[in-house]
């Protein structure tokens, strides 16, 4: 544990070093596009956000059938429904995605 304690450490040590000797002759010609890492950044949380939203309706309609198998026909509307809103986040996302890298 110990051992792996300071190869962690040397690690990380040497993360924080790299950018100090990021620049180099062609950096001006070549920049960062901080856009296209905002934008993934952006569709990453979007993208978790749908799945754990997905994932906690689902189970709230596992729930409700269980519990009333008589209303399984309007939880399946409901489900639908709210699974298409949930998605939506993900394709507006995409969407602002493709207009920001344009």
């Amino acid at each position: 544990m110990r051992v792996l304690s300071k190869v962690f450490m040397t690690l990380s040590a040497l993360s924080f070093a790299l950018p100090a000797f990021a620049q180099g002759e062609g950096a001006a010609a070549n920049p960062t596009n901080w856009v296209a890492v905002a934008t993934g950044i952006a569709m990453a949380i979007a993208s978790a956000g749908c799945g754990v939203g997905q994932g906690k309706a689902a189970a709230a309609a596992t729930v409700g059938n269980a519990r009333n198998p008589s209303a399984k026909a309007a939880i399946q509307v409901a489900l639908i429904i709210g699974l298409a809103f949930i998605e939506s986040l993900a394709i507006y996302t995409l969407l602002v995605i493709f207009v920001k890298m344009k």
